[in-house]
């Protein structure tokens, strides 16, 4: 006779029902469907628009633009796909007719006592800082010249380097960028699983569905599962969009500019996990307090504060608050990633604040098991913490 297979675990059953019961949710099936089209989109959109190839025409009207040209078309061709075809106009003002008139997107004059780069609305920022460094580098050369030297004999020794005591990497706009995407999708997501779980709770308080389960699962069991069942539903939410984005990226041939994003993300995601499961088991605890949907508006106050609190990090802390962040339980969630994207950071810190991170998750959970077992049974009117605690089990 075989031998029977072991049942499942109280909490496991709890946490597939959660799962599947959210799986059927049209309301958060097409939340995640318009997340990932709007990554998509946005991964798109950057490609099609920022990585488009521009035609320059430059209108000229002296022999001595055709140097300063020829190094403008050189720096545009060494910093990307871009192009300039120059336009000889004869005059200054058939130059600026050819501007005027569309033919040309800017104009390169000599003067009396300079360079004039003439446009219609404006000039692209991409062709105006070429043509002034290729001004620069032509005049310089032209005046070594007459002084019977060389350019880089009058420019030796003035090379700036720049050197930046922490080790770390300016990135430029590309980290703001990254910083706010780690915040907002560790706030979004911690707001809008954490309220499933309050309403989870309350709903099956409010219905005392709660007392017939506790007749088949301990209390602390169903605890476990709703904040398992919640946690892996937002980790693969993060996983899927994690996914798009490194697809997109691949497929966008935009790979090698953010390669460097990865080690960052990995961590986020690593810290996401802790961070939501250390304040998974208030929202449980929240809704167990409360009595009605009103209660849990009143009752999310301090925990929202706190998932803000990360929010306004990810996007405006620096130096030493940022680096204080970092080993704050939740808030590290994008405290640390957020200084992993500038590098230089030593192993041991993202190591110590994610066990800090962890250990405030497992003391948050007993914690809330303790007011959970005592407060899911209380109805009538919401409860405080401290009315909960003091409740005999």
């Amino acid at each position: 006779m075989s031998a029977r297979p072991p049942a499942p675990r109280p909490w496991w059953i709890v946490t597939t029902r959660e799962i599947s019961v959210k799986l059927r949710d049209r309301s958060f099936l097409l939340s995640t469907v318009v997340t990932v089209l709007l990554v998509a989109a946005s991964i798109a959109a950057s490609a099609l628009f920022g990585g488009r190839p521009a035609e320059h025409v430059l209108a000229t009207a002296a022999p001595e633009a055709a140097p300063v040209a020829a190094r403008a078309a050189q720096a545009l061709a060494e910093s990307g796909d871009d192009t300039l075809t120059v336009h000889s106009a004869g005059s200054p003002d058939a130059a600026r007719r050819a501007v005027a008139g569309e033919t040309a997107d800017a104009a390169l004059l000599r003067g009396l006592d300079g360079w004039t780069v003439v446009g219609q609305d404006d000039v692209d920022p991409a062709l105006a800082r070429v043509l002034e460094q290729a001004v620069a580098e032509e005049t310089l050369a032209a005046n070594a010249r007459a002084a019977g030297t060389t350019a880089e004999e009058l420019t030796a020794g003035a090379e700036v380097r720049t050197e930046l005591l922490s080790g770390g990497q300016d990135r430029g706009p590309a980290r703001l960028v990254m910083g706010f995407v780690f915040a907002f999708l560790f706030y979004l997501a911690a707001v809008l699983f954490g309220m499933a779980i309050a309403n989870s709770v309350l709903e099956e308080k409010q219905n005392r569905v709660v007392e017939i389960l506790a007749t088949a699962v301990p209390v602390r069991q169903l605890l476990y599962g709703k904040v398992l069942g919640n946690s892996l539903l937002a980790f693969a939410q993060i996983g899927l969009y994690a996914a798009v984005g490194l697809i997109g990226v691949n497929v966008t041939g935009a790979a090698a500019d953010v390669g460097w994003i990865l080690a960052a993300s990995g961590w986020f995601v690593a810290f996401f996990v802790a961070g939501f499961a250390a304040q998974a088991s208030v929202w449980a605890v929240l809704g167990s307090l409360a009595s009605r949907s009103e209660d849990l508006q009143t009752s999310t106050g301090p925990i929202m504060t706190v998932l803000i609190g990360a929010l306004v990090v990810g996007l405006y802390a620096e130096g030493a608050w940022l680096t204080a962040a970092s080993f704050v339980p939740v808030v590290s969630s994008v405290a640390m990633p957020v200084r992993m994207l500038d590098g230089g950071v030593a192993w041991w810190q993202p190591v110590l604040s994610l066990t800090v991170a962890l250990a405030a998750a497992w003391v948050l959970l007993r914690l809330g098991e303790r007011i959970y077992q005592r407060a899911v049974f209380q109805g009538g009117r919401a409860l405080t913490w401290r009315e909960a605690a003091r409740l005999e089990q």
